[in-house]
């Protein structure tokens, strides 16, 4: 049941996303079978160390999501400034 819920929940949150796109990020999924798995692109905000960089990362969603958090890990390197 838990899946389910959790899976409508991901399907509704993407087509949001898809109506109402979000200035400098896009989300899809990694595998069209796999509602769990998204693909995201982040781009650079301007006026930051960061500007015109993309940054890929995959964001996975756990079964009893919303109630545990996805984790996401970045998949294209990073600059860091420290």
């Amino acid at each position: 049941m838990v899946d389910c819920q959790s899976s409508l929940l991901l399907k509704k949150q993407l087509a949001e996303l898809k109506r109402r796109p979000v200035d400098g990020f896009s989300a899809g999924l990694l595998n069209d079978d796999d509602i769990y798995k998204w693909e995201i692109l982040v781009i650079g905000p301007p006026e930051t160390l960061y500007e015109g960089g993309f940054f890929k990362a995959i964001l996975e969603f756990p079964k009893e999501y919303p109630q545990r958090p996805p984790k996401m890990r970045f998949t294209s390197e990073i600059w860091h400034p420290n």
